[in-house]
């Protein structure tokens, strides 16, 4: 009944009075089809110019937002030297100090240092030999004490498993741990069956340091 309601048509005299024209079927259809189509919003296809026309792009450098929370996070700080000497970590525990367990690292050292020293044969330039070994690394390097002024050095030989800044701390056959100082001292070392002696006093530094120093070359050093 409703439906049917709907669909009469206005009299004449009501729709003059209410300004509103009575259209033909094929006229109604299509202004419903035209009233829907502009109603509903068809979403605009995401390329270069429907952006640019319709946003303000911003050319310039954005930058991110951090999160604050991780601005309030420390950062975690390293132990000093004074700790590191409390906690012992600079020392090796006495079942560790074998000599056959630092062999592996000697054979490491020795591929490393024939590498630096460009093959380190009896061709090779002793000066250049020289000047590359006093910035190279010892740790793995197998040691021995030809000169020093304390005569109870002079013999000793082992693999060099730490390096201070003023000595030297080497294992030796017998798996006992001797610290050796730099100063005043001469120390013997084998590459590739070249023999070099190389003086203790200018080693007076750590190894980090060391590898960017600039050597004068002197002819003797005095002990």
């Amino acid at each position: 009944m409703e439906e049917a309601l709907i669909q009469t048509t206005f009299p004449r005299g009501l729709g003059k009075i209410l300004g509103v024209e009575s259209k033909t079927k094929s006229k109604a259809e299509a202004f419903t089809r035209a009233f829907v189509k502009n109603s509903i919003q068809r979403p605009t296809r995401l390329d270069p110019k429907s952006m640019l026309s319709h946003k303000a792009v911003n050319l310039s450098y954005a930058r991110i937002k951090r999160d604050k929370s991780k601005r309030s996070r420390k950062k975690a700080k390293g132990l000093n030297a004074r700790q590191k000497r409390a906690m012992k970590v600079f020392q090796i525990k006495p079942e560790n100090q074998r000599y056959e367990l630092f062999l592996p690292l000697h054979e490491l050292w020795r591929k490393y240092i024939i590498d630096l020293c460009g093959g380190a044969n009896r061709l090779s330039n002793p000066q250049f030999l020289q000047q590359k070994l006093v910035k190279a690394d010892f740790h793995g390097a197998i040691i021995s004490v030809v000169r020093s002024k304390c005569p109870s050095y002079v013999g000793m030989t082992g693999i060099l498993v730490q390096e201070f800044k003023h000595v030297f701390k080497i294992i030796t056959k017998e798996d006992k741990l001797k610290v050796i100082p730099k100063r005043n001292s001469v120390f013997e070392m084998e590459i590739n069956g070249l023999v070099s002696h190389i003086y203790g006093n200018p080693l007076e530094q750590r190894s980090s340091e060391r590898s960017v120093k600039k050597f004068k070359v002197k002819r003797t050093i005095d002990l």
